[in-house]
This record gives structure tokens, sequence and C-alpha cells, in this order.
């Protein structure tokens, strides 16, 4: 009778752990990446006409980090290569998210802490040596994004190059709905402090990193790290800020503390962009950076993603976010204002990507015409690529 039990109890434990291995995952996806519920946003037949006219484009998001097949529509989360297409998104920057402290917040943040995206990477099954060593990670991610393309060429084509994004943007002339997928990493942890994995990455794809994240890393400050705002760039932060330059990689400048922006732009003649981002005059919000930071950003030919959720919007309705866009224009000019949503980034949004039309309504509403509106929803991202991007 003992050893029943025993066996039932092992067969008990077993059983646990595969339930939390099928559904864990989702179960914390599902937490974490919400849509507030509601009706249908209400959009005009104008409204969604002038939709399909438009490039669009989105500097920031990350399904990267959930164990899902982009290729089909997911009763989770905010993103996939079908919703997409719905909302008829043309270029979209994929990030790789490789660590996340525990306890995370806007404020103060410890390199320290225990890392989240560990235990995620292990519950998910992710491959063994991404456990544990941050640039295995964003590879393993980038992988997973290089295998819907293959998977999917129909729906999805890597941007490595000018001449990628050309014939991207003439199949979409000519009817495809294929959408430009871009590499980037949310953070410079991702190179484990090794300058030399940053040619790792480019070579798997990576055309964009961000410097920084919610802590403090071997490149610098960040905006929620504990250096505070005058924390600036480590010698190691300068020479990876040079190399990207070399090899035309684009620098965001998302999560970084104020003097690493300014230390940054210091340093370089090339734009840079914030990914997603809100403009602290119209929410006054620690996550947002100063404003004329977001001008000298501008007025160095940079470009400022506007993200999709309340921390940075302070209202996450169409309406909220457009205002946000509004408010952009007055600072940064029309010529510098782009998306950048943060979906699936653990974030709560009030649609998901294939409700785009109602963010044109919303911008139609705030009286913007149709030249501004092309603009801030993709043609400035596009205009903006087709000089970053390396030759190709």
């Amino acid at each position: 009778m003992v050893r029943w039990i025993v066996r039932l109890l092992a067969l008990a434990a077993v059983l646990g752990i595969a339930g939390v291995l099928l559904l864990g995952p989702g179960m914390v996806e599902k937490g974490q990446n919400r849509i507030t519920p509601h009706e249908p946003w209400p959009v005009s037949e104008a409204a969604r006409a002038m939709h399909e006219r438009l490039i669009i484009g989105d500097w920031h998001a990350d399904p990267l980090l959930w164990e899902r097949d982009l290729t089909r529509r997911s009763t989770r989360g905010q993103m996939d290569l079908p919703r997409l297409i719905e909302g008829n998104v043309a270029v979209q920057v994929f990030t790789t998210v490789t660590k996340s402290p525990s306890g995370l917040n806007y404020d103060k943040n410890s390199a320290a802490s225990r890392d989240d995206i560990t235990l995620l990477s292990i519950v998910q099954m992710r491959p063994y040596r991404s456990w544990f060593n941050l640039t295995e990670r964003a590879l393993v991610q980038a992988a997973a994004l290089q295998r819907a393309a293959e998977k999917a060429p129909d729906m999805l084509r890597i941007i490595r190059n000018r001449s990628d994004l050309a014939a991207l943007l003439a199949a979409r002339e000519g009817g495809a709905k294929t959408v430009g997928g871009i590499l980037g990493a949310e953070g410079g942890h991702a190179l484990s402090g090794d300058l030399a994995n940053l040619d790792r990455l480019y070579d798997a794809g990576f055309r964009l990193m961000g410097l920084t994240h919610f802590f403090d890393n071997e490149l610098g400050a960040s905006l929620h790290g504990e250096t505070g705002a005058d924390g600036g760039l480590t010698d190691f932060g300068r020479a990876v800020v040079q190399k990207m330059v070399e090899k035309h990689m684009i620098i965001d400048l998302a999560h970084a503390s104020p003097q690493v922006v300014r230390e940054t732009l210091a340093m370089v003649d090339v734009p840079v962009v914030v990914s997603h981002t809100g403009i602290y005059s119209q929410c006054q919000h620690h996550r947002n950076i100063p404003d004329d930071l977001i001008k000298a950003i501008a007025d160095r030919g940079g470009m400022i993603g506007i993200g999709f959720w309340d921390e940075v919007t302070c209202d996450a309705t169409p309406k909220g976010i457009a205002a946000s866009i509004v408010a952009a224009i007055r600072l940064a000019g029309e010529d510098h204002v782009a998306l950048g949503s943060d979906f699936d980034g653990a974030v709560e949004t009030t649609f998901d990507v294939s409700e785009l039309p109602a963010l044109t309504q919303a911008l139609i509403d705030a009286g913007l015409d149709e030249p501004v509106i092309a603009k801030v929803m993709g043609g400035n991202m596009v205009r903006f690529l087709a000089q970053a991007l390396p030759e190709g």
C-alpha cells in the first residue's frame, strides 16, 4: 500500500509539473498582456479607407518574449502576424527582452534582483543555453522570428538593410500584405558585457538596440535604476555606442537615464530613436523623459515613438493616445513622431494591433489631416529606416 501511495504522489508531482509547463506560460501572459474589455471602437468608413491607404509602422513590441506561434492568431496577447495584417501594419520592430528584475517598477530597480525572465525561459522550455545566458536568450528569441518568416514568408519578411525595406514596400504596393520585421534588443545587457557579442547580434539580424532597460547595466544608467538621473554611460557603453554607429545599428534611448541621453547625443552624429515613450508635459510620469531631451533628439533628426499604455499617455484609449501624439507633434515636429506601442510588453492596452483603425479615427477626430496622419502612423518611421539601415 505504501508503495502505491508513493507512486501516486510521484505521478501527481509529474502531472503538476507538466501542468505548469503546459498551462503556466499562457496564464502568465494572459495576466501580463491584458486588453481592457471594451465595445468595438467606432470607426467611420472614411477612417477605414484612409487607414488602408497608410503605410503603418511600429517601433516597439515584445511578442518574442512569449512562447507562441506568431503565424497563428492567438486568444492571448496583443499581437501576432494575423492581427498585424488585419491592422494593416507594414513594418514592425520585434524586440527581444532578456532580463526583468523581480519587483519591477518605474522608479528604482536593482540589477542584482532575481531575474523573472530566467524562470519564464525555463517554464517555457526554451533551449537550455538561454536559461542563464542573456546573449543566448536574445538569440533564441530572434530565432523564433526567423522561424516564423520561414514558415509563412507571405506573412513576414525580415528586414536587414535598405534593399530589404524597398523590396517589402514594393511588394505591398503590388497588393501583398507581408509584414516587414526588424529585430531589436531591449537593453545592452544582451551583450553580456562583451563587445564581440554585438557582432553576433548583428549577424543574427539585429538592427536596433536599446542601451538600458529597467536597471543599470554594463553600458550605463537606466531611467529606473539605482544610479539616478545623473548616471551616464560607462566606458563600455561608449564603446558599444561607437560600434553601433559603425555598424549602422539604430540606437534606442527608451529607458535611458537623462544623462545617458545627453552623453549619447554628444558623442554621435547620427539620429537616434526613443522607441516607446510619452511626452512629460502631457503626462507627468517618471517613465517619460524631460521635454527638452525629446526636443533635442528630434532636432538631430531622431524619432519619438508614442506608447499605447496608461503610464506614458495618462489615457490609453485611442483618444488619449491621439492626444499624446498631438503633444509630441507640438514639441518635436510632425516629421519626428511615430508609433511605439509596446504591445505584448507586459502592459495593459485598450485595443490590440488589429484595432489600429481606431487610432486613425482618433487622429482624425483630433484635427490632424491625412498627410500628417500618414507621417506619424508610419511614414516617418519608413523614411528614417531608409536612411539609417545598412545599405544592401
